[in-house]
């Protein structure tokens, strides 16, 4: 059962949520060069360019990537480039909306869960040679999340560091050591839930991969 059967949203409805998306990104990217915001311009231009992955996987690269999984990749670049903007009534939500944060790291968290998940699963697939249990295969995909929230981690504070010595404006924000262990907490919700229901969501690109790798080795 994928993501729309449970909502019951249209792939028509998809498709339309995740170009405003992307409009609204472009949106924020002028408003961020014509306000002279980088941290504004810079994070909605790395979304746009994100949302056209799905069309590169799909028609370069043969991956299937429907509706919905577009939508998962969009709404993820979307609600982070929103957060660096300041909007009236509300603030800036990275700072001033308490679970936003939280929620955008569970959401990338997610898409990265679902990179490592289908890659181990269609090494599992097509290798006779290589076995990944269930078990082991969970573990690993909350150690490769957790992996790159660390990553994540260190490139924020660097580039924090480097603005702050620099005298320019950062594009991305740390918040200090507790808020980076409490972006590690949500990044490993993020991966449980792909743990859990990766299956069903990413069982079309699974089966492109192992095709692929078939292909390759023959």
């Amino acid at each position: 059962m994928r993501v729309r059967d449970h909502l019951q949203i249209t792939v028509r409805r998809q498709r339309q949520a995740a170009r405003a998306m992307q409009f609204l990104l472009a949106v924020m990217f002028l408003g961020g060069l014509a306000l002279r915001n980088a941290g504004v311009a810079v994070n909605a231009l790395v979304g746009l360019l994100v949302t056209f992955l799905p069309g590169v996987l799909e028609e370069d690269l043969g991956i299937p990537i429907d509706a919905g999984l577009a939508l998962w990749i969009t709404a993820a670049v979307f609600l982070h480039g929103l957060g660096t903007i300041t909007i009236p009534g509300i603030g800036k939500p990275y700072a001033d909306v308490w679970w936003w944060d939280h929620l955008t790291h569970a959401l990338s968290a997610s898409l990265v869960a679902g990179v490592g998940y289908a890659t181990t699963r269609a090494v599992d697939i097509h290798s006779d040679a290589v076995t990944f249990p269930p078990r082991f295969q969970f573990v690993f995909i909350l150690l490769f999340v957790l992996a790159f929230g660390v990553f994540w981690e260190v490139i924020e504070f660097a580039i924090g560091l480097a603005a702050s010595l620099t005298g320019t404006p950062g594009v991305l924000t740390q918040y200090g050591l507790g808020d980076s262990m409490l972006d590690l907490v949500f990044d490993t919700v993020g991966a449980v839930l792909v743990a859990i229901y990766g299956s069903n969501q990413l069982s079309e690109v699974i089966d492109a991969l192992t095709a692929r790798l078939e292909a390759a080795q023959g």
